[in-house]
């Protein structure tokens, strides 16, 4: 008996499985999965030749194809979750990708190969996934048998389509001695406002590793969230997402744009959501704009799916209704352990308020993680081994609150982690008392660049530092005019050391077994295709002195 959305889409999920399986031949044992890959026999040679890397972006959609009628690989190709021995690779089959994917409702067959180089003189493995049209087409194929912090290219192949090559990474063992590390961190990617040059300037870069902390997309309709007049630099088509199809569709015009193309096959991305994909500041179950909780639980569950058919994320990350684990960690030989979190699955409703309001004793009894992800939290810090432990989250960790001159009434900022200060202090708590090497924090969603230190006791500025939290601009939501209003959290704390007001950028970090590097990037002018990106500022932490330094 069906008695739930959820118990819909599980039975939806086994009938694509069954057919899948019948489809493609695979054994008993592999019927459980969806959108997974299964080994194939030798590289065959393919008349088209797919582009590099390096090659520069064109226009795909007038591109005609026998088969598909139009380029069926517009989105491009990505991959994530680097392991030692593996990384997903992810695509999706979409010819007509603004206007729901354009593709027949049956599961298709794809090739994928992975090489020791570019042009694939060398390839390493070789199989094929199905592209399932119940997850839109998209593919999550989990690779493994690679080796250890390697450089690796891919790509797919349909009929006689051929997709962009991505680059990869895995990472290091488990414990490998690691000189250094290069990643990219940034979030805050709003269409309408800007163009992603800042993406493109990343993927020059050729990290090893980037990481997406949340507000991929935005679900906002065309230009109701207005910072250029009289209309933004280009515009989101449609309605505001609240359904599979028009969360599909968004996903996809973003994915559509060359620089974020760019960036996905430059490099393995790791990515974690904040509330744009879904709700602007919504909590749990609870909408900004307090919906129906039942309509907004089937709305979410929507945004999920959408969410994992356009992430390169591991198969067991596969949304069930409007629930999906995303919380998980990555170990980078003995220099970096890395914890992202989902500071918006599991949260209470904001218990001083959604915004600037004082704080009210409910706060005190708040979770931001919930408890099985707190707890999962403190036994990765108490455990681990790395010299580096980061938290790579969505919303600002440090006390973030307007001071007010006649000591009266303080507004906090209550949708961050200072909404949910016994929460926070459990974690700083934990830190101090497990004595956890070299705490760093990597947060996104305020649009604007920070460097702060971490303390026990905020009131006191005399209060050891116990980490570091870098903060990365927007890539550009808020345009072109800065956040002047926010210089009031730097104002009344001597722990934010570097605040910048300015929108559209990204921070760059390497990472050594003695130093943390942060370099900050901005670019010119985001209204400007061809705009070029500007060194801002550099802050680092140096190995067992917590806190920033200007670098």
């Amino acid at each position: 008996m069906i008695n739930s959305r959820a118990d819909f889409e599980q039975m939806l999920k086994r009938r694509t499985n069954r057919r899948l399986a019948m489809k493609s031949g695979f054994a008993a044992g592999a019927a459980g999965l969806i959108g997974v890959s299964y080994r194939g026999g030798p590289t065959r040679a393919f008349a088209r030749q797919a582009a590099t890397p390096e090659a520069t972006p064109v226009d795909l959609t007038d591109t005609p194809s026998a088969r598909f009628g139009a380029y069926p690989f517009q989105l491009g190709v990505a991959s994530g979750e680097p392991l030692p021995q593996g990384v997903v690779l992810w695509t999706r089959l979409a010819p007509a990708p603004l206007d729901g994917g354009g593709m027949d409702p049956i599961p298709y067959d794809l090739r994928w190969e992975v090489a020791r180089d570019a042009e694939f003189g060398d390839v390493a493995q070789t199989g094929f996934a199905v592209a399932d049209p119940n997850l839109a087409h998209s593919v999550h194929v989990d690779v493994t048998g690679l080796e250890p912090f390697t450089e690796y290219f891919y790509r797919f192949m349909v009929g006689d389509e051929v997709s962009q090559v991505g680059r990869t990474k895995t990472a290091p063992e488990r414990g490998q001695a690691v000189d250094s590390l290069r990643f990219g961190f940034a979030s805050c990617s709003n269409y309408e406002h800007g163009y992603f040059v800042a993406y493109r300037d990343m993927a020059e870069q050729r990290f090893d590793v980037n990481f997406h902390l949340g507000d991929y997309i935005y679900e906002y309709a065309a230009n109701d969230y207005n910072v250029r007049e009289p209309e933004n630099i280009r515009l989101h088509n449609g309605d505001e997402t609240v359904a599979l199809q028009n969360y599909r569709n968004r996903f996809a015009q973003y994915h559509t744009d060359p620089d974020l193309q760019a960036v996905h096959q430059s490099a393995p991305m790791v990515v974690t959501w904040d509330d744009h994909e879904v709700d602007n500041n919504y909590a749990d179950e609870i909408p900004e704009n307090y919906d129906d909780v039942s309509d907004f639980l089937m709305r979410r569950a929507d945004a999920y799916q959408a969410y994992y058919e356009h992430m390169p994320l591991r198969p067991w990350s596969l949304p069930v209704g409007p629930d999906m684990t995303l919380y998980r960690s990555l170990t980078f030989g003995d220099l970096m352990e890395v914890t992202v979190l989902d500071t918006r699955q599991y949260r209470d409703d904001q218990p001083s308020g959604d915004g600037t309001f004082p704080r009210t004793p409910a706060s005190m009894n708040a979770t931001m993680l919930g408890l099985d992800q707190e707890r999962w939290l403190l036994d990765k810090l108490a455990n681990s081994t790395a010299t580096w432990n980061v938290m790579a989250q969505q919303v600002n960790f440090a006390e973030a609150y307007f001071p007010d001159p006649e000591q009266q009434v303080i507004d906090f900022y209550n949708d961050s982690w200072t909404g949910y200060p016994a929460a926070r202090q459990r974690i700083l708590q934990h830190i101090v008392d497990q004595q956890v090497a070299n705490p760093v924090v990597l947060t996104g969603d305020i649009h604007t660049s920070w460097a702060s230190d971490l303390k026990l006791n905020w009131a006191d500025p005399d209060a050891p530092n116990i980490g570091s939290e870098y903060i990365c601009t927007s890539i550009t939501a808020g345009g072109l005019e800065p956040s002047t209003f926010l210089q009031g959290y730097e104002e009344g704390a001597e722990y934010i050391r570097f605040f910048d007001p300015n929108h559209g950028g990204y921070t760059a970090v390497e990472v050594t077994q003695d130093l943390w590097r942060s370099v900050f990037y901005l670019v010119d002018n985001m209204e400007q295709y061809d705009s070029g990106v500007s060194h801002l500022a550099t802050w680092v932490t140096e190995r067992d002195n917590p806190g920033v330094q200007e670098g």
